[in-house]
C-alpha cells in the first residue's frame, strides 16, 4: 500500500510539472504572437505616412476641435459665417469696407438709441465694457505665421539651389495646379473652397479611414511606380548641377 501511494504521488507530482511545461509553453507562444499582432498594426499603411490620429495631425486643440466637429454648434456657427461672408462679398458683391462701415452705423445708432432711452425714462445708462484685444494670442498667432513664413522660406531656398529634383517638379506642379485654380474662381472663393473641405473632409476621413486607406496605398504605390519609370526615362538623363557633384564627393 505505501509503496502504491508512493507511486501515485510521483505521478501526480510529474502532471504537475508537466501542466506547468504547457502552461509556460502557452504563455511564451501567446508572448511570441503579441509582437507579432503588434507589428502587423504598426506595418498598417496610414494616408500620408501618418502615426497620430487625424486630430494630432490637424494640429490638436480648438481649431482641430472645430474641424472634426468635436462641438457641433461652433463647428456649424462658423461654417455659417465663412457661407455668410462669401454670400455677401461673392454673391451680393459687397465690398469691405461698405460692410465695415455699414454694421458700425447700425451698431453706433442702436447702442446710442438704447442709452438716451435709459436716460429718459430715468434708468441708468448701460454699462458698456471696455474691449481690449490681449497680447499673447496675437504674440502667439504672430509667432507661428513667422516660423511658417521662415520655413517656407527654406524649403524655397533649398528647392532653387538645386538639391531637391523632386522636390522641385512637385512645387512646379502644385503652383501650376493652384493657377489653374485662380482662373476658375477669385481668392475668396478658393478661400471658402479651402475652408469647407476642412470642415468635410478631416471628418469623413476619420469616420472611414479603415476603407480610405486600403485605396490611398494602392494609388501611392502605383504613382511610386510610375515616377519611378519617369526616374529612369527622362530625370536620370538631365546632367546634374556643380551643387549636386559636390554634395556627391
Amino acid at each position: 500500500m505505501a509503496e502504491h501511494e508512493e507511486k501515485k504521488h510521483e505521478e501526480s507530482f510529474m502532471e504537475k510539472i508537466a501542466d506547468k511545461i504547457h502552461g509556460h509553453d502557452s504563455s511564451s507562444d501567446s508572448d511570441d504572437d503579441k509582437p507579432s499582432e503588434s507589428s502587423n498594426k504598426a506595418k498598417v499603411f496610414r494616408f500620408f505616412g501618418r502615426e497620430k490620429p487625424v486630430h494630432h495631425v490637424l494640429g490638436g486643440g480648438k481649431p482641430a476641435d472645430i474641424f472634426l466637429w468635436r462641438n457641433k454648434k461652433i463647428s456649424a456657427g462658423a461654417l455659417g459665417v465663412a457661407t455668410v461672408i462669401w454670400v455677401l462679398f461673392e454673391l451680393l458683391e459687397y465690398h469691405l469696407l461698405t460692410l465695415v462701415c455699414h454694421l458700425l452705423i447700425l451698431a453706433l445708432t442702436l447702442l446710442f438709441l438704447w442709452s438716451n432711452a435709459m436716460t429718459f425714462i430715468n434708468k441708468s445708462p448701460p454699462n458698456f465694457p471696455e474691449v481690449q484685444i490681449p497680447k499673447d494670442p496675437v504674440m502667439e498667432f504672430a509667432q507661428a505665421l513667422r516660423f511658417e513664413i521662415n520655413h517656407a522660406f527654406v524649403v524655397l531656398r533649398d528647392i532653387a539651389s538645386g538639391r531637391e529634383l523632386k522636390k522641385f517638379l512637385s512645387v512646379i506642379a502644385g503652383l501650376w495646379v493652384l493657377s489653374i485654380v485662380g482662373n476658375w474662381c477669385n481668392f475668396l472663393t478658393l478661400f471658402y473652397i479651402v475652408f469647407v473641405l476642412l470642415h468635410t473632409v478631416p471628418v469623413l476621413y476619420e469616420k472611414y479611414e479603415d476603407k480610405v486607406d486600403p485605396f490611398a496605398e494602392k494609388a501611392m504605390h502605383e504613382i511610386k511606380k510610375q515616377y519611378a519609370v519617369f526616374d529612369e526615362k527622362v530625370l536620370s538623363k538631365i546632367p546634374r548641377g556643380p551643387l549636386k557633384e559636390k554634395k556627391k564627393d
